[in-house]
């Protein structure tokens, strides 16, 4: 007998041994036989990244929510004046600028100081030096205006009360853009009297809404533009494909494309309404992939942890060393015939002691509500969340960028 025909027989037998379940047996194990014969293998890493980036969690945002068009900005300015008005809280004699600010003003009013004076003998108590900042926004004209902030520049104690006189602001170009004047708005105070002194957020800085008039306007006109380019808050190469892709989708033409992880051009017609055609590409909607990120601020304590943000599977032990130093001043007095002396001693005493660490186990799939639950079950403060984080990040546990401010 051939090797075929036995073959044959023993697949009959098989098949009259196992009735209807011979099909089924059959069919489940064809694929396995048939992956060894033709050698099918399993799915690229290409295809494996592509799949979870797919799932990767998205928001909708408009355009003019997470970019911003190039060339179309915001400036700062400067300039220094003088806060007049103040109830004896201003700069002291001891500062020389207030002083000499002074003069200059007076000069430039007409007022004419006596020759033999000495102007150390003027009394600035109730004026103070201050700078003036401000932003001024595109396509401000002469005529609109603008919040300033004013902060003082010498030792005065509170600007409470005081009015800005007329001050010129500059811009990096030294021209003068706006003027500003007006009385201060504090979001504090401070209070004393007889050596006690209460004191409520910082009474040296002020605001004025609407403080400043412009005087000059950049020079910006988008008529002179033939070509824009949109700037991402945050780079990102798959919200720049997606952001093209969707301006083009929204304007029905090729209009959008993506340079690199930051930069979008848009290349409009020459007759194009170029304040029309931004406000379109703005207002398009687009699919935006945050980058996850941990904030925290070591001077107060905050840690702000993105929902984005993913764990690892770690084990965490946290423990702390507590040193307690204690001083108590004691007197050592001689015997009553004694012949010493009086002497005040100082007694310290160091105290130690060692926490035992606590235990921390993530599992595969954790969250960040899982991290803080567990970290607040064990008493952590703030501080040493923040060195947790820390560690997490060196050990390759925590899958986000991680900012310290």
């Amino acid at each position: 007998m051939s090797s075929r025909a036995a073959s044959s027989e023993g697949l009959r037998r098989f098949r009259s041994r196992m009735g209807w379940l011979a099909p089924v047996v059959l069919l489940g194990v064809w694929p396995i036989a048939s992956s060894a014969q033709y050698g099918a293998k399993a799915p690229a890493a290409a295809v494996v990244a592509r799949e979870a980036q797919e799932k990767r969690p998205s928001k909708l945002a408009r355009v003019k929510d997470v970019a911003t068009v190039e060339g179309i900005r915001d400036n700062q300015l400067m300039g220094y004046g003088l806060v007049v008005g103040l109830h004896g809280t201003g700069d002291s004699t001891q500062a020389v600028f207030p002083v000499q600010t002074l003069i200059a003003t007076l000069e430039r009013m007409g007022v004419t100081l006596p020759t033999g004076g000495s102007s150390s003998s003027l009394r600035v108590q109730n004026m103070a030096a201050v700078f003036v900042t401000a932003t001024m926004g595109p396509f401000l004209r002469p005529g609109n205006k603008l919040d300033i902030t004013v902060s003082s520049a010498g030792d005065a104690r509170s600007l409470e009360g005081g009015v800005l006189l007329m001050t010129p602001l500059y811009g990096p170009d030294g021209q003068i853009y706006a003027q500003a004047q007006g009385p201060l708005v504090l979001g504090g105070y401070q209070v004393t009297s007889n050596g006690n002194s209460k004191q409520f957020n910082r009474p040296t800085t002020g605001r004025i809404p609407a403080g400043a008039l412009v005087e000059r306007s950049v020079p910006l006109e988008l008529k002179q533009m033939r070509t824009f380019s949109l700037l991402l808050n945050d780079a990102d190469f798959r919200t720049a494909e997606r952001m093209a892709a969707a301006i083009n989708r929204e304007l029905g033409r090729p209009l959008a494309t993506a340079v690199d992880s930051r930069r979008v051009d848009l290349e409009p017609s020459a007759s194009e309404d170029m304040p029309a055609l931004l406000a379109s590409v703005e207002a398009v909607e687009v699919e935006v992939y945050p980058r996850a990120k941990v904030v925290v601020n070591e001077r107060t304590g905050t840690v702000v942890i993105g929902g984005e943000v993913r764990l690892q599977p770690v084990t965490i032990l946290h423990g702390g060393l507590e040193v307690n130093v204690v001083s108590e001043l004691e007197v050592s007095q001689p015997n009553s015939f004694g012949q010493g002396t009086t002497e005040v001693v100082r007694q310290t005493q160091v105290q130690t002691e060692d926490k035992p660490a606590s235990h921390i186990d993530l599992k595969q799939g954790a969250t960040v509500d899982d991290l803080v639950e567990n970290l607040q079950q064990i008493g952590a403060t703030a501080r040493d969340i923040i060195s947790i984080l820390q560690a997490m990040k060196e050990a390759g546990a925590l899958e986000a960028e991680l900012e310290v401010l």
